[in-house]
């Protein structure tokens, strides 16, 4: 069963949109595991932007298997700093490694992505993941999706089959419920 919800996680988070979602989606019965990158490390305690909330994470996105995401109903790319941390990589040949994990993620049909945003510039390298498809973004990178390929909507939320994107971070709810709603109609 795909009783697990992943949310990648890095510092600058936006706290609120994250408390939500350990809330949120717990209460509608599913594990929630913040995931990242761990720079060896067995967890690190991560700081929110607004309000520099500890959060510790010892999942790396690294180490998940196939079989492990078969567990997975969903991954969340958050809002706030977190996409721009986490599409550091060391050698600037190589796809930084959350945006290999974001490419295994894409081509699963069976796992729902959300992004919401500023999550928008984790795709960046992996553009062609998102061209033609239908996303809102946040306005201040209404460019972004363009140069990305994205077929923008105007509205605060906005489902294209297994991907569902919101505007802002503060549009948390409307992303969550329509995830959850999402996993209901395919019975996860």
């Amino acid at each position: 069963m795909k009783n697990k919800i992943g949310i990648l996680i890095e510092s600058d988070y936006y706290e609120n949109e994250i408390f939500y979602y350990q809330f949120r989606f717990k209460e509608a019965g599913y594990e929630v595991h913040l995931l990242s990158r761990l720079w060896g490390n067995p967890g690190i305690a991560f700081t929110g932007h607004e309000f520099r909330a500890p959060l510790y994470c010892n999942e790396s996105f690294e180490m998940l298997s196939d079989t492990d995401l078969d567990s997975y109903a969903a991954i969340i790319v958050p809002a706030g700093m977190v996409a721009d941390r986490l599409r550091y990589t060391e050698d600037i040949h190589q796809l930084p490694p959350a945006c290999n994990f974001l490419q295994r993620i894409f081509a699963r049909e069976d796992i729902l992505k959300g992004v919401i945003c500023h999550g928008l510039w984790l795709l960046s390298p992996i553009a062609e993941v998102v061209k033609g498809r239908k996303m809102t973004v946040h306005n201040n990178l209404l460019g972004d999706a363009k140069n990305y390929g994205v077929d923008y909507v105007d509205a605060d939320v906005v489902v294209d089959h297994d991907l569902i994107s919101a505007r802002t971070g503060g549009h948390c709810y409307l992303l969550a419920s329509e995830i959850l709603k999402a996993l209901n109609e395919m019975g996860e």
